[in-house]
């Protein structure tokens, strides 16, 4: 019997001795991994060149006078635009025909602006500030104004862009008729660039 205690201690005591070996140690707490930054995509390069497309929308004509009324347009566009990185400036140019029935037997027949055009990229979103000089004819005559408005183009493809625009016009003393004419336009836009 003595000499199984004295073994059982024996046994014991291995397996205890590496326990004091070296005494206490220190806790070591495991490294915090941190997750990688999730990297944003870069602003697109891609809204320069020459693009072309058309475009349908809405007039709706006031005044300082008796004219007024509103209707459907549609037209063409074309310009040039350039990435600067996150800013886009361009130029653009776009002719609206319209059938507006203004009063008094008069009829708003197109609209034509010449635009420049600035904005920032945000990938495959445009969105754009616009100033334009701005031609009206209707059947009293045409007159020139100027214009301004806000827009927004999407990137459907490396080629094809869908947007909107709203535009104000400003005509002052229409065809020298003693009446301010102001009109907003709405227009969708579909875009093809080269």
């Amino acid at each position: 019997m003595k000499r199984r205690i004295m073994t059982v201690a024996g046994v014991a005591a291995m397996v205890a001795l590496p326990a004091f070996a070296g005494g206490p140690s220190a806790v070591t707490e495991e490294p915090v991994v941190a997750p990688a930054p999730v990297a944003l995509p870069a602003p697109s390069a891609h809204w320069s060149g020459l693009y072309v497309g058309g475009q349908l929308g809405y007039g709706d004509i006031g005044s300082s006078g008796a004219l007024g009324g509103d209707g459907m347009t549609g037209g063409l566009l074309a310009g040039y635009r350039a990435d600067f990185g996150q800013f886009v400036a361009g130029v653009e140019g776009n002719f609206d025909w319209a059938d507006i029935d203004i009063g008094g037997g008069a009829t708003l027949e197109s609209i034509s602006r010449l635009k420049l055009v600035g904005g920032y990229d945000l990938g495959p979103a445009l969105v754009y500030g616009t100033v334009a000089a701005v031609r009206a004819d209707t059947s009293l005559g045409a007159d020139n104004g100027w214009g301004a408005g806000i827009g927004v183009d999407y990137a459907l493809t490396q080629q094809m862009t869908v947007g909107a625009e709203l535009m104000e016009h400003r005509f002052d003393n229409f065809v020298g008729s003693g009446t301010d004419i102001d009109a907003t336009t709405l227009n969708a836009r579909v875009g093809f660039r080269f």
